[in-house]
Order: structure tokens, then sequence, then C-alpha cells
């Protein structure tokens, strides 16, 4: 065969290769189409058309301008062959397919949308909120079950904590006076429990001593104020007087199982007090004794992360609280003493048992004050009668002006100011849980829990403007973490 015939054959069968490449591109595109119409896709506008003879422009027609991944890689491979003398298959005619309408946003027709899609932006959110919120309310309901299971352990320490924080300033003092550790803390320990304990006979003592005359004296108080009841304009008699008082024993004789109960009852209490004091007194000595021993303990149990941020809370913590009861106790002194003396010039009964009450309740804020106020124009008014009383009113709101205004200002100062909202609040849900103590307890640990906040809040700020972070304000629908609205006509 001569060259130009074997010339003729290689073309020849280079036509046909190409032939078969175009209609494999052909069926091949075909394919992708049918799949992009079943899976709902977007963007196909239609197959380019073959053209087998001669005039065919093979020109595509004018797409828009979102066109789906799967067309775009079908059109280069149909161009192979287009034009004039492209050779053989696919049909005349061609296979136009109209273009799916989709929109920027939004599922295809006939698809539903992910559950959490079709839930509103703001739903979403409070619900993520709202199962937070319950698992945090569950923890905090097992911590108070736990706490109350072991109320005598939680109080007696919570008294150790403020009474160490008390005596403290003495162990340092006898250590510069030449005692030894172990003794100073032993001296100051068991003399500060023996100071408490001499107060607390004292007002028993002096209560013994007062019953007597005091009897009495109510007595008197109780039918001078029958008499002022039967002078009022109102339809009482001595009769309806003499009726409510035999209806009042006639109540205590038939509640007299329930009263000897409430006194086993008291014996049970007392009992609970002397088994909170010595647990209380051992806190106070371990405390004192090696403080920063026990310090160090609970940092060791403390995760890495978070160990340099405690470190730094806790001190601050110490300060707050040895501020608030150090400040505390000044204030309860003057208090007592300033009421104490008016009761003594007014020639009260019992002067001196209620200044020390009133020092004891001083340490209820706000709450303890009013109270030990009331019992003191109480006993005034019953034993010397209303002007008394009066008088004793004025000498105890005139003391709780200075308290309020100058000696908590001057003596507390701005470290440990907690607002009179919290104050009440706190005192209140305190008594709730956890009576007395809790209302002596509640107000410090809203001081340190205040402290604390703000030291580990101000303590991750810095962390973040060192490492160069920048601090995002919280809640979840600010528009740095809001998902943004589609922009109109895009993609």
């Amino acid at each position: 065969m001569s060259r130009l015939g074997r010339f003729g054959t290689r073309v020849s069968r280079l036509g046909r290769r190409v032939s078969g490449l175009r209609d494999e591109a052909e069926r091949e595109q075909e394919r992708r189409v049918r799949e992009a119409d079943e899976r709902g896709g977007a963007g196909v506008t239609g197959a380019r058309t073959s053209a087998g003879g001669p005039g065919d422009s093979g020109a595509p027609p004018s797409a828009p301008a979102a066109v789906a991944p799967a067309a775009a890689a079908a059109t280069p491979a149909t161009a192979v062959g287009d034009g004039p003398g492209g050779g053989g298959g696919g049909g005349g005619g061609g296979d136009v397919r109209p273009p799916v309408p989709t929109g920027p946003a939004g599922p295809a027709p006939g698809r539903r949308p992910p559950p959490a899609e079709a839930i509103p932006w703001g739903v979403r959110v409070a619900g993520e909120a709202g199962w937070r919120l319950l698992v945090i309310a569950g923890v905090v309901w097992v911590l108070m079950q736990v706490v109350s299971a072991v109320s005598l352990l939680v109080v007696s320490f919570a008294a150790g904590l403020l009474i160490t924080a008390l005596l403290q300033p003495f162990v340092g003092w006898l250590k510069r006076m030449g005692f030894s550790r172990g003794a100073a803390t032993a001296v100051t320990a068991f003399g500060g429990f023996a100071v408490m304990g001499l107060i607390g006979w004292f007002v028993v003592w002096q209560i013994i001593e007062n019953t007597d005359n005091l009897v009495e004296q109510v007595r008197d108080g109780i039918e001078q104020l029958q008499d002022w009841v039967t002078q009022l304009p109102f339809d009482i008699t001595e009769d309806n007087l003499d009726e409510w008082v035999e209806n009042l024993n006639d109540w205590i004789s038939s509640h007299s199982s329930e009263l000897t109960s409430a006194g086993l009852e008291g014996v049970n209490y007392a009992v609970e007090f002397f088994t909170g004091a010595g647990i209380t007194l051992f806190v106070v000595l371990f405390l004192l004794y090696d403080g920063a021993g026990v310090w160090g303990w609970f940092l060791r149990l403390v995760p890495r992360a978070a160990r340099e941020g405690v470190a730094g809370a806790g001190p601050r913590a110490w300060i707050t609280l040895t501020g608030y009861v150090r400040g505390t106790v000044l204030v309860a002194l003057i208090d007592a003493i300033g009421i104490g003396v008016g009761l003594l010039v007014i020639d009260v009964p019992m002067a001196v048992p209620l200044a020390v009450i009133v020092f004891l309740s001083s340490f209820v804020p706000l709450v303890g004050a009013i109270a030990s106020g009331a019992l003191a124009v109480l006993v005034a008014v019953v034993t010397n009668g209303v002007v008394d009383a009066l008088l004793v009113l004025g000498v105890v709101l005139l003391v709780q002006q200075i308290e309020g205004h100058i000696l908590q200002p001057f003596i507390l100062g701005r470290m440990v100011r907690v607002h009179p909202l919290a104050v009440v609040l706190g005192v209140a849900a305190g008594s709730m849980l956890a009576g007395i103590p809790g209302a002596v307890v509640a107000v410090p640990l809203i001081a340190v829990t205040s402290t604390v906040v703000s030291y580990l809040r101000a303590y991750q700020e810095e962390v973040d403007r060192r490492a160069g972070r920048e601090t995002l304000a919280g809640g979840a629908t600010i528009a740095e973490v809001s998902p943004a609205p589609p922009a109109p006509g895009g993609d």
C-alpha cells in the first residue's frame, strides 16, 4: 500500500475515534443531567445540541449565572467534534432541557428540610438555654440535698471559717510576743471559745437573775394593757378578756404533750449545739495552725488549667471575709454599747443582757438590728410604759442611723459593700434554708462570691488580651454568632 493510502487509513481511524469520544461524552452528559434532575439539582439549563451537517454553528444556548457543577464539568466534553464536518452519532435534532427553577435559599421542590433547620432561630436558642438551665437547676438541687444531709458539718465549718477570720490576728500577735506556732494557736482558739462561752453564760445568768422582777413587771404591764384595751371605743369588756385568757390556758393544757415533746427536741438541739461547737473548735485549731497547708491541699484538687486563677482568687476571698468579720464585730460592739447605755439611762430592766443580744443579732445585717431593737422596745413598753418605750425607740433608731451612714461605710468600706436588696434576699434565703446560721453566713458568702467572680472575670480578660484573642460578649443572639440573612439574589 502506498504512503498516501496509509495516511488515509490513519485519518479514517482518527475520525472514528473522535466520533466514539463524542458519543461517549454525550452519554456521560445525559447521565449527569438525569442524575441532577433526580436530585433536584439547581442551575442546569440544558444540554448542548449535537449538529451533524454543514451550517451547524455549535454555539451553546445562553445560560444563567449559576451553573451546577455537573453541567459545568460536562460542557468541555461536549465540545469535542462540534462544528462543520463533525462526525457522526447522537441523532439529529438535539435534546434541550428546561432549566430547574431554584432560589437563593430554601430546599428544592419535593425535599423536606432537616428538623433542626425548620425550627426558628429564636426557638432554637431558647431550647439550648432551657435544657442547660434545667441541668444547672438539677445540680443545685442535688447539692442542696447533700448539704441538708450534712448540715451540721457545713454549719460548723462555716462558723469555723468566720471565727478563724476573727482570731487570726491574735495568732500573729502572740508569735511576735515569742510564742511558738502551736502555743499561739492553742491560746487563741481556746481563749476565744472561752470568751464566747462566758458571754453566753452572762446573758443566761442575767435573765435568770431578773426573771422574778421581770415577771412581776410583765403582770403589771398586762393589767395596764387590759385597762387600756377596755377604754377603747370598741365592744371589749373585762369578761371578753377573761374569756380569752381562759381559752389560752385551755389551749396550753390540751397541747401539753406537744409542748413536752418540744422541750425534748430542745434537749436534742442542745446536744447538736455542743457537737457542732466541738467540730467548730477543731476546724479553728487546724485553720489557725496550718491554714496555708489546707489551702495548698485544696489547690491540688483543682484542674491544672484553672489552678492559677483559683490560686489568685483565694487570697482575695480571704481578705474580703476577714474584713467583713472584723468590721461587723466592731460595728456590732459599737451598736451594743450605744443601745446599752441608752437602756441604762432610761432605767429599762435587763439593759446589759439586751445589749448583748443586740451585739449578737448584729451579725445578721438589717434583720438582726430590727429584731433586737423591737425586743428592747417591747421590754420597755411592758416594764416602764409607753413614754419610756418611745424613748428607747428613739435611741435604737439613732444608733441604727449612725451605723448605716457612718460606721459601715467607714469601717467596712467598698471592699465588702453589698447592695441592700442582695442583703435582704440573701438573709431571707439563708434563714429559709438553714435557719439562724444560714442568715448569719448569707451576707459574707455573697460578698466573697462577688469578689471571686470579679477577679476571675478580670483574670480571663487579661489572659485573652495577652493571647491576642478578642473577648466576645455573651449571648447567643448577638450579631457575631447569629446566622446572617442571605443576600438578595445571592448563592
